[in-house]
C-alpha cells in the first residue's frame, strides 16, 4: 500500500482557518464601517470650538439612512437614498463636497429644505428671523485663526426648535456675514461652520460647497473619541497610534465629549 502523499501547505487546516478567521474580520468591519459606525478625523478649524483640529470622532452611518456615498469608494449600485431619515436643525453633519465627491466635509446643518438663509451684520436670520445669540466666555487659544481680535468673541447661538450651540466670532465684518438670501432647494440642505469667519460652506459660492444634496449625507456625528493636540492639520503632538506621546499630548478633558 502506498504512503500517502503530505497535503500542500496551502490546504493546510491551520492556514485555512487563519484565511477564514481574516475574511470574516474584514466582513464585519465593512459592515459595521458601512451600515453602523465610522471614525473621521478633524483636519481643519472650520467648527472651532464644537471640535477642535486633531479631534477624531465616531459617527452613525444610519443616523440619516443611506446612499451610495455610504458604502467605501461610493461603490453601491443604487442612486438617491434609501431607508431615509429626515436629520434635524442644528445636526453635525458629515458629507460629501458637492464639487468632489471624494472629500468629507462636516458642518452643523442650518437650513431645511424651503428655509431662507442669510446673514445680515454676523448675525444669522432664519426666514426672516435672526437667531437668538448670547455672548459667552471668549475663546482662548495659543495659536488662533483670528488676526482681528484676541481671546476670539464666542457666542450662544439658538437656533429654531431649541438647539444651542457655539459660534466663533471673529471679525462681523467678514466677507461672509453680510449675504444675499439663499432659499434652500427641495432635496437639499444649507450648511454652516461654528467658526464662522474661517469656514468654507454653504454660504460661499466659490467653495464648492453650496447646497448640500440629501444623497451626500454619509450621517451625524456623535461624540469625540480622541484628541492629541494639534496647531494644525500637519502638526499634532502625538498621532492616534504614538501610545508613548499620549502621557504629554492629549486633550483628555475632550475623550468621549458628546457633539451638540
Amino acid at each position: 500500500m502506498d504512503a500517502e502523499s503530505p497535503r500542500p501547505w496551502w490546504r493546510s487546516p491551520a492556514l485555512i482557518e487563519a484565511v477564514k478567521t481574516i475574511v470574516y474580520a474584514l466582513a464585519i468591519a465593512f459592515f459595521i464601517r458601512t451600515f453602523l459606525f465610522q471614525p473621521f478625523n478633524i483636519p481643519s478649524s472650520s467648527m472651532k470650538d464644537t471640535l477642535l483640529v486633531g479631534d477624531y470622532i465616531l459617527v452613525t452611518k444610519y443616523s440619516y439612512g443611506y446612499s451610495r456615498h455610504s458604502f467605501p469608494w461610493s461603490l453601491a449600485p443604487f442612486s438617491g437614498r434609501i431607508f431615509s431619515i429626515q436629520p434635524e436643525r442644528g445636526d453635525v453633519v458629515v458629507f460629501r463636497k458637492p464639487s468632489d465627491l471624494q472629500v468629507d466635509y462636516i458642518k452643523r446643518l442650518i437650513g431645511l429644505p424651503g428655509d431662507r438663509i442669510q446673514m445680515i451684520a454676523g448675525v444669522l436670520h432664519i426666514n426672516g428671523e435672526p437667531v437668538k445669540l448670547e455672548k459667552a466666555e471668549p475663546f482662548a487659544e495659543e495659536d488662533s485663526d483670528c488676526p482681528i481680535q484676541q481671546p476670539v468673541p464666542r457666542y450662544r447661538e439658538t437656533l429654531p426648535g431649541g438647539v444651542a450651540h457655539d459660534i466663533l466670532a471673529c471679525n462681523p465684518k467678514g466677507p461672509l456675514n453680510d449675504t444675499a438670501e439663499f432659499v434652500v432647494p427641495a432635496g437639499h440642505y444649507f450648511m454652516m461652520g461654528d467658526n464662522r469667519d474661517d469656514s468654507s460652506d454653504s454660504r460661499d459660492s466659490y467653495s464648492g460647497v453650496g447646497f448640500v444634496p440629501e444623497e451626500n449625507l454619509i450621517g451625524k456625528a456623535q461624540f469625540v473619541f480622541f484628541s492629541p493636540i494639534c496647531y494644525d492639520e500637519y502638526n499634532c503632538k502625538a498621532g492616534i497610534w504614538e501610545i508613548w506621546k499620549w502621557p504629554w499630548a492629549i486633550r483628555y478633558e475632550r475623550f468621549f465629549k458628546s457633539i451638540d
